[in-house]
């Protein structure tokens, strides 16, 4: 048993911890404007402008091009005609560099959705999504999303090391905002 406990302990540090608890629903969301890309185009994406059109699905994650991130990014990109029926849009925000958003907003978000190049981990940090990648002491974006109402408030925020409740949960999210009229 305590061998089993200092495994788990190991594989834990190894992996990384969170550096922050994510934000809470009902928070106001921090408003931010980031470069992004597109479709391999790079653009400036503003929340406050998105916000205008509808809900906003912010997610964050790890590292562009690496497993679970990748098929997060092809989950979101199969939901997007589903997101967009509800009128959301989808960003998702990495410490990744302009030039590999702009090469994974094609090969893996499809060309439709954006993803946000945050090197700095400025908008990462005001979202509590700080990540600590194991013993190399590796500060990345952790697997945080949220649905931001179009008032700025978070009403959906899910931590999971898994792609799947990301996209189910902030689906149901902008569902229920639809049919509460916060559309």
């Amino acid at each position: 048993m305590r061998l089993t406990k200092l495994v788990l302990a190991a594989i834990l540090a190894f992996l990384g911890t969170p550096a922050q608890a994510r934000l809470p629903v009902g928070a106001q969301a921090p408003a931010f404007t980031i470069e992004a890309a597109l479709g391999g185009q790079p653009f400036l994406f503003s929340l406050a402008d998105a916000l205008e059109k509808g809900p906003v699905v912010l997610y964050f994650y790890p590292k562009s091009f690496t497993g679970v991130c990748t098929e997060e990014a092809n989950l979101f990109a199969d939901a997007m005609d589903e997101f967009a029926a509800n009128g959301a849009s989808v960003i998702g925000i990495s410490a990744d560099n302009i030039e590999t958003q702009r090469r994974f907003s094609s090969l893996e978000c499809r060309d439709r959705f954006p993803v946000g190049a945050d090197p700095e981990m400025k908008v990462v940090k005001q979202y509590d999504a700080a990540f600590v990648i194991g013993f190399v002491n590796l500060p990345a974006a952790d697997r945080v999303s949220y649905v931001i109402a179009p008032d700025g408030t978070i009403v959906s925020s899910v931590r999971d090391m898994g792609a799947t409740a990301h996209i189910q949960k902030s689906l149901e999210a902008v569902r229920a905002l639809r049919s509460a009229g916060k559309r």
